[in-house]
């Protein structure tokens, strides 16, 4: 029974990842605005490069330590998922079977953020192109997925991260087998106005999806 269910599961998220979202819109701009996803064995992040724009939209994170107006800072990294089984340091073999169950069955969510300085081209990466009103868009659906504090800032958690520069933060919504750090990535992008996948809980939805609604 385990082994059919996780077939079932699979096969929903490649049907999931074929199933359009969202309104096929015109641009009505050049998509000049490019968002690199940054894949894990299990997890997608989003790459942004820090222009001015970005910098003012996340100004608010330079309170919590992060080097967001650092000249020096070139891209900001940031990637949503279950706060227990996200913040464990270590190989994914440090993770303890409680965090695993937690994550599937539902658990507080956390977005993990980093800045990064000079990178090599990165021209296997997937990308996505915006327009400057998608752009827009996209950049305010992921600030408004952190959870605002009673001073309405947002939470930095008193985890260490994965590597010297980055952070966790309180985030909206809850995680579980069938909102995953994945299908935070698709929310973000169709609520960009861009057409994504309906349901991307695995990283091959998510490449997949990318590949059929954002190869421009």
């Amino acid at each position: 029974m385990p082994a059919f269910l996780l077939l079932a599961y699979g096969l929903a998220a490649l049907l999931g990842a074929m199933t359009p979202s969202g309104a096929a819109k015109s641009a009505t701009g050049p998509r000049s605005h490019q968002v690199l996803l940054v894949a894990g064995p299990i997890h997608y992040d989003f790459l942004i490069p820090l222009d001015p724009q970005v910098r003012r939209q996340f100004g608010f994170l330079a309170a919590s330590g992060l080097a967001i107006t650092d000249p020096g800072s070139e891209w900001l990294v940031i990637g949503w998922g279950a706060r227990e089984f996200y913040t464990t340091i270590g190989d994914y073999r440090d993770i303890e079977l409680s965090a695993i169950v937690k994550g599937a069955l539902g658990d507080r969510s956390v977005l993990r953020v980093d800045v990064l300085g000079a990178l090599p081209p990165l021209p296997d990466m997937p990308r996505v192109g915006f327009t400057d009103t998608e752009f827009d868009a996209l950049l305010s659906a992921i600030a408004s997925s952190f959870e605002a504090g009673p001073a309405q800032q947002v939470q930095r958690l008193p985890h260490s991260g994965f590597t010297h520069s980055d952070a966790f933060f309180a985030a909206k919504g809850r995680f579980h087998l069938f909102r995953t750090c994945n299908t935070w990535v698709a929310q973000m992008v169709r609520a960009s106005g861009r057409r994504f996948g309906a349901w991307t809980p695995l990283p091959y939805s998510v490449r997949l999806a990318q590949r059929l609604y954002l190869s421009d």
